[in-house]
């Protein structure tokens, strides 16, 4: 392998420097960075030569040129994998990849404890009401204490769809406030629930118990608008709602209706189905919903990791290695097979 030039191409959003450090400490290999709005055929063509694809994982990030797509894979006949900046691979369509052999990477876990800590602080801010008493002690006078009276989520339930890496973390974080904690996910068993000291429970049972209900599951097929107006309609009264995972997975408007009219008290929302969202977004016209802006896992702690992972999957997939982060696990005999055939020796056997 050290006699052979293997092209890494990313695209231009900002990265920690331990990927650039990680990469160019190993011979043989060769990063680029490429300009979205630059030349498009020089992009094109630094593509065509390459061997891994660096992608944003955010879909608003990333032009459409440049999203992974099946038209996209055919300008690539070099590639072999495709690692994807984070969780979450809204832009790539894997069905596509495993079918052209190439194998999708991701970095899922590198940003769960931020992600968790920020569940954490949207809960906070929602029940203490931390950003209404800010906004409002910046422009307003005559108002009482009592008027931006609280509540503690100390002693209180909270609903955790999806029970990965992040629902784990924060099912962790919640207990040091004493919170009971509940869980909707098909795809843990339960004594896996137990042993992180939650309660599986189905879908209805954590719509009407849970004072919390926070999304921490990914977007696709079966999750996009999953909480519309009826499901929404099922919280119990006065509840607060959370999402750290992906937009569209709630219901914009459904949502504000529900705030609107009173039957939720508030709402912390990292995620949108634009981001940043419209100005006039009827979400930041309430005081009640705190807003940010899919920054849960943008931290120092977790950029490091992200770029980090990332290096090392895609020097152990070009050394013909499986990588302990693949989405699409099913593609390694047919890319097996075209990693022989373009760099002209054998990928490590495994089982």
């Amino acid at each position: 392998m050290d006699n052979k030039r293997l092209l890494i191409t990313r695209l231009n959003v900002w990265y920690d420097p331990a990927m650039e450090q990680i990469l160019s400490a190993q011979p043989g290999f060769e990063l680029r960075t490429c300009v979205q709005e630059g030349d498009e055929e020089l992009t094109r063509q630094s593509l065509r030569q390459s061997h891994a694809y660096q992608i944003p994982s955010a879909r608003d990030e990333v032009h459409d040129a440049w999203v992974v797509s099946k038209a996209f894979l055919q300008y690539c006949p070099q590639l072999l994998c495709v690692s994807v900046n984070g969780a979450g691979y809204d832009t790539v369509d894997v069905t596509a990849c495993t079918e052209a052999g190439v194998m999708v990477l991701n970095q899922s876990g590198a940003n769960a404890q931020s992600v968790a800590e920020a569940t954490i602080a949207l809960m906070l801010d929602v029940s203490r009401r931390v950003s209404e008493s800010d906004r409002l002690i910046r422009h307003k006078r005559g108002f009482s204490r009592e008027y931006l009276m609280g509540k503690e989520i100390s002693g209180k339930t909270v609903g955790l769809i999806g029970f990965g890496h992040i629902g784990k973390k924060v099912s962790v974080l919640a207990q040091a406030f004493g919170m009971r904690v509940l869980v909707f996910d098909p795809y843990v068993d339960a004594a896996t629930i137990h042993q992180m000291n939650g309660e599986s429970v189905n879908f209805n049972e954590l719509l009407k118990s849970s004072d919390f209900v926070s999304l921490h599951c990914p977007r696709n097929a079966s999750t996009l608008n999953m909480f519309d107006e009826e499901v929404i309609s099922k919280m119990k009264p006065g509840a607060i709602f959370i999402s750290t995972a992906r937009g569209g997975i709630h219901n914009e408007i459904a949502l504000f209706n529900a705030l609107e009219s009173g039957h939720l008290s508030g709402a912390g929302i990292d995620v949108w189905n634009q981001e940043p969202p419209p100005l006039d977004h009827p979400l930041l016209s309430l005081e009640n919903v705190v807003a940010t802006f899919h920054t849960a896992g943008v931290t120092v702690e977790a950029r490091r990791n992200m770029a980090t992972w990332a290096a090392e999957q895609i020097i152990a997939v070009l050394q013909g290695e499986k990588p302990a982060r693949c989405i699409n696990p099913e593609v390694w005999p047919k890319f097996r097979k075209r990693y022989e055939k373009i760099l002209g020796t054998r990928a490590v056997q495994q089982a």
